[in-house]
């Protein structure tokens, strides 16, 4: 049984000051939670929220990371850098292909080296609208699957996370039918990839994940959990959406 996974991108947002109210929040009211919870705050936030977090259930990750332990990398974090400070890491997310031009073989390296290091990846995928219209959102995810677990073996560290662009942001959700065929499709993936391992492996839906509309997501066979953005930068909506997963 797939335990299921809420964790929050907070993307560029916040001061010091918001994140560790924000957090303090957040490991208050997803306390009774049924479920993993974590927040994935901005690199200078990591060590105030760790504190803020200290002692309690709720994750910290971040949001990026290079594949090189150390080097002439100028605005990089490596992954011996962030294991002082967090447990997992986004990795592959849509804003950092679209702006920051990242390939399927940067998130194959960056994979690797959090799969080497203490740290658990969280992997994004997804289709954008004109993919979709064209009917491609099957041969973008395999691609993308492919291409980031290519020479890995899979494990249930890595957690998947299923997030259609044109969803992301935008107010736009895809219905709970269309994630569970995404999300199903990416299990039909990983079975051919790492066999039983796969049913293991948890998959998130992402993209305007918010209370109203996230227990039709998470009823879902095959979706374990979400990857919130802008309703993680409220407390109680991001609560509220822990609270949504089935019993």
């Amino acid at each position: 049984m797939r335990r299921p996974f809420i964790a929050g991108n907070w993307k560029m947002h916040t001061t010091e000051a918001d994140a560790v109210a924000l957090a303090a929040a957040v490991r208050e009211q997803t306390a009774a939670a049924a479920c993993d919870v974590a927040v994935c705050v901005p690199f200078p936030h990591l060590g105030p929220v760790r504190e803020a977090l200290r002692g309690g259930p709720v994750r910290l990750g971040a949001q990026d990371v290079h594949w090189e332990p150390k080097g002439a990398f100028t605005g990089e974090v490596s992954a011996p850098m962030l294991e002082d400070y967090c447990q997992l890491v986004i990795i592959g997310h849509s804003e950092r292909r679209q702006y920051f031009c990242e390939t399927d073989e940067w998130v194959n390296r960056k994979l690797r080296a959090l799969l080497a290091s203490r740290l658990d990846p969280i992997v994004c995928i997804g289709e954008t609208l004109d993919q979709r219209r064209a009917g491609e959102t099957e041969a973008v995810l395999e691609r993308q699957l492919r291409g980031a677990l290519a020479g890995i073996e899979p494990s249930a560290r890595i957690t998947i996370a299923y997030e259609p662009v044109w969803a992301i942001g935008t107010g736009e959700t895809a219905t709970p039918e269309q994630a569970q065929e995404a999300c199903a499709f990416v299990r039909r993936i990983l079975r051919e990839l790492g066999g039983p391992v796969a049913d293991a492996i948890r998959i998130q839906y992402g993209g305007s994940v918010n209370p109203a509309n996230a227990a039709a997501l998470l009823a879902q066979p095959d979706i374990d959990g979400a990857l919130v953005g802008g309703a993680s930068l409220d407390a109680a909506q991001f609560a509220a959406i822990c609270a949504a997963v089935p019993a």
